[in-house]
């Protein structure tokens, strides 16, 4: 059965509250909010290996510590990469000036990075989607630390469902982040205690595999090709995703459409069903599974 998605357009607004998603622990004292915790002469990289890309990234996001930027709710989420006011979060007294402040979010801050550093606005997203990007060249586990990590690394907090927090690694355990409201940018020690999730490293050349986009807000991606399964990650919005295979499983009814197809999205190791990717029902040039099943 082939189908035709037509192309649906997202109120930015949308974009905007939903790019809120970067948190740090609470209870920091007014003392601690202004003070960085490391001063602007240590943001750079601290170990060899990193990527020109990755150091052109860093070097961007010490710019701004340097210039003394503020964290600001939503900032760095505009039309561009780039500092913007931000909003107040109801959650966050500490907020309250936030639309005086030009600056960056967790997520606004790691997108100008990426962008500085190659031209292009290849981060776009909130930090969820920064870590699942389709451009992951390697992936790390909480379990395996900071020892195989490089500088320019993205460093991930939260959990699969909910991945509220990104920033930039540098070397020797410390990163550069936007943290939270009344807080400067700021270099910091890496909390691998906090609710560490785990650390991508961006790949900033050609993307391999097959590159689709999906439609809908709100879509679940599932451990297994079934509704009822676990659920792992929700697509806020349209979002660019890797394909490694797919196959016939359950079939599903929604948004209009009848579709037993689902397929197998390496980068978060999960399923979604075909309804909600742009294109036919099954995907042209994507394999079947039975004879390219998904990796372990």
């Amino acid at each position: 059965m082939n189908r035709t998605v037509r192309t649906r357009t997202f109120l930015r607004t949308l974009v905007a509250l939903l790019a809120f998603a970067c948190w740090a622990p609470p209870a920091l004292s007014a003392t601690a909010r202004a003070a960085p915790t490391a001063p602007a002469a240590d943001c750079r990289a601290l170990a060899p290996g990193a990527s020109a890309a990755a150091e052109r990234a860093i070097a961007a996001a010490c710019a701004e510590v340097a210039a003394g930027t503020w964290y600001t709710w939503g900032g760095g989420h505009g039309a561009q990469p780039g500092a913007t006011y931000g909003q107040v979060d109801p959650t966050d007294p500490a907020s309250e000036h936030d639309p005086e402040r030009r600056g960056f979010d967790c997520s606004g801050l790691v997108r100008h990075a990426y962008a500085q550093a190659t031209g292009s606005d290849i981060l776009n997203g909130i930090a969820s989607q920064q870590y699942y990007t389709h451009r992951a060249a390697a992936r790390f586990t909480a379990a395996q630390g900071l020892a195989p990590l490089l500088p320019g690394d993205l460093l991930a907090w939260g959990t699969e469902q909910d991945l509220h927090h990104i920033a930039l690694y540098l070397g020797a355990g410390k990163m550069v982040e936007a943290r939270q409201s009344g807080t400067k940018l700021m270099v910091s020690d890496v909390r691998l205690g906090s609710g560490y999730f785990g650390a991508v490293r961006v790949n900033t050349g050609q993307v391999t595999g097959h590159v689709h986009q999906t439609w809908g807000t709100g879509v679940w991606t599932k451990a297994e090709p079934s509704l009822a399964a676990r659920r792992v990650y929700a697509f806020p919005y349209s979002t660019t995703i890797r394909v490694h295979c797919q196959k016939h499983a359950e079939r599903v009814f929604a948004e209009g459409y009848d579709n037993d197809v689902w397929s197998y999205l390496p980068d978060y190791r999960a399923w979604v069903t075909n309804i909600y990717i742009q294109g036919p029902a099954w995907l042209d040039g994507v394999p079947d599974c039975g004879q390219n099943p998904p990796s372990p």
